[in-house]
């Protein structure tokens, strides 16, 4: 894989752990949700990432299909911690 895509990747990957750590920490709910909801942006672009490489068969597509479907997992999941926090918020 080419460095480029690569560092890419992994800063993003990288974005959304450190984000996720900091909402675990974080001073309020707003506070939370707001952290997940930058892990959610950049869930989005990793999944942008990695459609490119299959797009561009740079990689081809059926080694990617694996990590496409579980980044939009990942996606689906913080997005529903973030509906479910917003929901009970008091």
């Amino acid at each position: 894989m080419p460095n480029h895509y690569t560092a890419s990747i992994v800063d993003v990957v990288d974005e959304i752990r450190a984000n996720i750590e900091e909402a675990q920490s974080g001073q309020s709910k707003a506070d939370f949700i707001h952290k997940f909801s930058i892990a959610q942006k950049e869930s989005r672009e990793c999944l942008y990432w990695l459609q490119l490489l299959a797009k561009s068969q740079i990689i081809p597509s059926d080694r990617l299909k694996y990590l496409i479907q579980e980044t939009e997992e990942i996606i689906a999941i913080i997005t529903s911690i973030i509906v479910n926090t917003k929901k009970n918020r008091t």
